[in-house]
């Protein structure tokens, strides 16, 4: 089998390729630390701005506690040609009620199992990137894109 020879990519072409990746996984892997265990888990993305990623989560769920411990995570996104994004950053609890009711417009998902941003259930994290990766599928080198 011949080695793949994928595209090149300009320094220019980096933040929209990586922004295009973002939007065509619908469930990106979350990765999250558990004591010494890394734990990952695929995650609905409720939304993205530029860089900065928003999803829900239910209270319940063990990844609350695990990023209540340790707040660093990383995740990754995959397109249909296999093009990757890894964002590295921290996950912040989002407790002001504009932003969880804007989670609420965006997904229909959470309308429809939770609500309202009411439910006690419900929580709203944002991940600031403090690292963003980007690799062509089969290139074997990442590229940083300049946050």
């Amino acid at each position: 089998m011949p080695k793949p020879n994928p595209v090149p990519v300009t320094p220019e072409q980096l933040p929209e390729l990586a922004r295009a990746v973002l939007k065509a996984d619908r469930f990106p892997i979350l990765a999250t630390v558990d004591g010494d265990q890394p734990r990952a888990r695929p995650i609905t993305a409720t939304w993205t701005d530029g860089f900065t990623v928003y999803f829900a989560n239910l209270k319940r769920f063990h990844k609350t506690q695990e990023i209540a411990a340790n707040a660093k995570v990383e995740l990754c996104f995959l397109d249909k040609n296999d093009d990757q994004v890894r964002l590295t950053g921290v996950a912040e609890l989002v407790t002001d009620r504009a932003t969880q009711e804007e989670a609420f417009t965006r997904d229909a998902l959470l309308r429809q199992y939770l609500r309202s941003p009411d439910n006690p259930e419900f929580t709203l994290y944002r991940i600031r990137p403090t690292r963003v990766r980007f690799m062509r599928e089969w290139a074997l080198d990442y590229f940083e894109i300049p946050l």
